[in-house]
């Protein structure tokens, strides 16, 4: 949704005239309404809703996946549109891989291109190289990726182009299929757009989760939290323990505040975060709000923050869109990333000094000594107040506005290949 949202204000430069189709925010679980993000794009654009069956209908069965429950309703929808009017492209931009399927069907019954945007690999032996838990166990992530591995080869080979947010997942498409070639995929990280936090700024919420004018300095992580960073939670917890431990009345006014870690709808929400920073005994200096808060609210927090936190994954093409939005708030920023992590990359490029990297395959006391150089550099020499220097023109790539300008181009490249 946020690739699409930041792209509306911008494709009509380009001669493009886009028909959203969507599913209804009622119909997805956990959804959080916001009205404004409505008023970021043109109010002229048309958006077609569409209702699926309720997951609390589906739950009492243990289904929760919004293709099950809605991809019906999609098809319909879609087949409706191309139906009746001409449409010169389809672009999906979703982590629900499931719609990915339409394309060919598309592609088939009315002759429109397709282009797939990649936020996540769509098949992956992540979880058993890292022995974490799925996504809905081990069973239904097992059969999700015997759909996938059946699936994605047709639908790939079938694409007119490929947009990705990491640079990892084109060479592994190249790999898995032999016959795709590299120049149909366009690596184009998540973007932003620069006014979002002046629109936030100006539309606080009613009751904040940060607290304000008590003498503390706040540092803050908004959004989801998975299993894959307790490896880089740990490391920045263990630094903040050694400060804790020299300089204890310095370290009292720090606090950690992470807000909406987990997806679950209201109450099955489940804490990510305090876990681990009990296991390094300073729970006392960490809030954790575990449910989504909407984008604008998580925003404004970015902007009351003191500090940033950007916390990465363990697998390496882990790329979350939150980066951006970061980035363009100015802050003093500490980014723990796998090292191959392009998070990494971008901080690093953009004149970030506190950017730490690890594999995972870095030994225990390498880990101690990365902790070391996280508390003497961020905590001890104070890392937590020093400002970006850099001039935001150097984030000029990432603005909406560029990003539409590349994304435009993978569409003309769409549209005009011989079997368009």
């Amino acid at each position: 949704m946020q690739r699409v949202r930041l792209l509306l204000p911008w494709l009509r430069q380009y001669s493009w005239e886009p028909t959203v189709l969507a599913v209804a925010p009622e119909s997805i679980e956990g959804a959080v309404l916001e009205p404004l993000l409505e008023k970021t794009y043109p109010a002229d654009i048309r958006v077609v809703r569409v209702r699926g069956i309720s997951p609390k209908l589906t739950r009492r069965f243990g289904i929760g996946s919004l293709w099950l429950r809605c991809g019906r309703a999609l098809i319909k929808a879609g087949d409706k549109l191309l139906r009746k009017e001409a449409f010169d492209l389809v672009f999906f931009s979703t982590t629900v891989f499931g719609s990915f399927s339409l394309g060919p069907r598309w592609l088939k019954k009315f002759g429109v291109p397709y282009v797939l945007d990649y936020h996540d690999p769509w098949v992956t032996d992540y979880y058993q190289a890292t022995g974490n838990a799925p996504p809905g166990g081990k069973l239904k992530y097992a059969f999700s990726q015997w759909q996938a591995r059946r699936l994605e080869p047709h639908i790939v080979a079938n694409a007119a182009a490929i947009i990705s947010v990491s640079n990892l997942y084109g060479p592994s498409l190249c790999a898995r299929y032999p016959r795709l070639q590299p120049s149909n995929i366009h690596h184009i990280p998540f973007g932003a757009e620069p006014g979002d936090i002046e629109l936030a700024k100006a539309n606080p919420p009613k009751r904040s989760l940060l607290p304000q004018g008590e003498g503390l300095i706040n540092l803050v992580y908004t959004g989801r939290v998975v299993e894959g960073m307790q490896y880089s939670l740990t490391l920045l917890f263990q630094a903040f323990s050694l400060y804790k431990k020299s300089h204890p009345q310095e370290a009292e006014k720090i606090r950690f505040h992470f807000i909406g870690t987990d997806y679950s709808p209201p109450p099955l929400g489940r804490n990510w975060v305090i876990p681990v920073a009990e296991r390094e005994n300073i729970g006392q200096y960490i809030t954790e709000h575990c449910y989504r808060v909407p984008y604008f609210e998580a925003l404004y927090y970015l902007s009351q923050a003191d500090a940033l936190m950007i916390l990465g994954s363990d697998e390496p093409s882990y790329s979350a869109s939150k980066i951006f939005p970061y980035l363009f708030a100015q802050k003093p920023l500490i980014t723990v990333a796998h090292q191959d992590s392009i998070m990494l990359q971008i901080t690093k490029e953009q004149g970030i000094v506190s950017s730490y990297g690890f594999t995972l395959f870095t030994r225990k006391e390498e880990r101690g000594n990365l902790a070391e150089i996280i508390y003497n550099e961020w905590f001890i020499k104070k890392g937590y107040q020093q400002y970006p220097t850099k001039s935001q023109e150097r984030l000029k790539p990432y603005c909406a506005s560029d990003m539409t300008s590349r994304i435009n181009a993978a569409f003309e490249q769409a549209v005009h290949t011989p079997e368009a």
